[in-house]
């Protein structure tokens, strides 16, 4: 069984003292029911069940939002009182059933005591024909993407965990670790975080059981769009599905993504995908403080796809690409490390809320893959899918913004110096200092934690 670090969210949900409805959403095939009837069994709870698209003619019922007649049918449908004490109403694949979303409202205004967890994918797709006010404020929402990378590792060599979560940048990460963790990260740019292709790679350590199982996932998503988007949208939807994977780490241009449609259609359809969480954006910010979000140019913008197996794979790299690629030629997938390191830095409790920083000039242009925050201080990050790259946008963005951290992901050990550079600006040159904090592309989990050491350790000293 898949461990996921959700099951401790679910928990600490569970026991709560004013319990809200939690509405698991995710992409297709991330794990939720899975993840569902795992934290029941485990925790020793009476799941009751309800797929409700196998039981379409509940939304009639759910409709009524009559909590009450809604009960006794459950009781019915299941044979048992869903009401029992210790037991969980498990609302599946609540997407079809959407008026099932609105009734989540009085089950928690009608029927407190009672735990009701909903799961469903491409929830917007199926709203987008309702119109009925969502119960804010009554429902909890959790967000459950691709299992990241350290739920690969716990899945097929657990071991090499330790190394991560007992690292502290004051310590010397053993080369055997390091090369063991660097092996293990390489495969999971081509396995992904997608349930069955961890599970099939744990089990046959085969990428070619991966790449039959990436294939079907891709399948499922062409199939689910036919059933939720409008007709005159399938077409381009399953385009923009795709190509974005084929974009990642570029400013986006409607027209890159399609010449024949025009831009305020190829933009609504990656406003959907955004939505549902097929694939994310990362937005130009200003940079100019924090909250970074709050200056961003809505216009411009990068995506990132759901998975970095899935993009992958929708990118031809497949095992019989793979195979025929040397090691140089694998380090080089600068897309692939860029997309792995943001997936991680989402957090499955907020919107996303990526960011980059981009300055076009005619003569010089620099651009960090992503800015986070640490407290106050605003903090570039730079991924190298290698050993070696320029620190030239970094350089400038602490000039620009007088940034004194800034990240790297790459191959290399963990390490953090100072850098003191000479950047050249209007035609002369200006001395820059920052503190560059070099980290290995599987340590990105870790990132926060290290951060806020840093912090903690400067303000320790002042």
């Amino acid at each position: 069984m898949l461990q996921r670090t959700a099951e401790k969210y679910l928990i600490n949900w569970y026991r709560k003292n004013h319990r809200k409805p939690l509405v698991l959403r995710g992409t297709r095939q991330v794990g939720k029911s899975t993840l569902v009837r795992h934290f029941a069994e485990k925790n020793g709870l009476v799941l009751n069940e309800v797929n409700l698209e196998q039981n379409l003619y509940l939304n009639n019922l759910f409709k009524t939002l009559d909590i009450d007649s809604i009960i006794r049918e459950l009781d019915a449908l299941l044979g048992r009182n869903i009401q029992d004490p210790g037991a969980i109403l498990f609302l599946d694949e609540i997407q079809a059933t959407p008026h099932a979303i609105q009734a989540l409202r009085y089950f928690y205004e009608e029927k407190p005591d009672l735990p009701v967890i909903s799961a469903g994918s491409l929830l917007e797709f199926a709203l987008a024909g309702h119109h009925f006010s969502m119960p804010v404020g009554r429902i909890e929402y959790y967000h459950l993407g691709p299992m990241t990378f350290t739920e690969f590792l716990t899945a097929v060599e657990p071991g090499l965990n330790r190394y991560l979560s007992e690292f502290r940048i004051n310590k010397t990460m053993p080369v055997t670790a390091h090369q063991k963790l660097v092996k293990r990260q390489r495969e999971f740019l081509f396995v992904g975080g997608m349930p069955e292709a961890v599970n099939a790679f744990a089990e046959e350590n085969s990428l070619m059981e991966v790449t039959a199982v990436h294939r079907s996932i891709a399948g499922t998503y062409q199939d689910d769009f036919s059933k939720y988007a409008k007709q005159k949208d399938l077409a381009l939807m399953q385009k923009v599905f795709r190509r974005i994977p084929r974009i990642i780490g570029q400013k986006v241009k409607y027209s890159n993504i399609s010449r024949e449609d025009k831009s305020r259609n190829v933009k609504s359809v990656i406003d959907l995908l955004v939505k549902a969480r097929v694939c994310h954006q990362v937005f130009h910010s200003h940079c100019s403080g924090v909250p970074l979000i709050a200056d961003i140019n809505e216009n411009v913008y990068k995506t990132l796809f759901m998975d970095v197996g899935l993009a992958a794979y929708l990118t031809g790299l497949d095992w019989i690409a793979l195979q025929a690629l040397d090691g140089d030629a694998l380090v080089n997938e600068g897309k692939l490390a860029e997309q792995f390191v943001g997936q991680h830095l989402l957090n499955p409790l907020e919107p996303p809320q990526l960011t980059y920083w981009l300055r076009e000039l005619k003569t010089a242009n620099a651009e960090t893959d992503y800015v986070t925050a640490n407290g106050n201080q605003v903090i570039p990050i730079e991924v190298k899918a290698g050993k070696s790259g320029t620190l030239k946008s970094l350089q400038q963005f602490a000039l620009s913004k007088n940034a004194a951290l800034c990240v790297r992901f790459d191959l290399n050990l963990p390490d953090i110096r100072q850098i003191t550079h000479s950047a050249r600006i209007d035609g002369g040159s200006t001395p820059v200092s920052y503190t560059l904090l070099s980290l290995p592309l599987y340590m990105v989990e870790e990132l926060p934690r290290i951060l806020n050491e840093l912090r903690s350790g400067k303000e320790d000293k002042n």
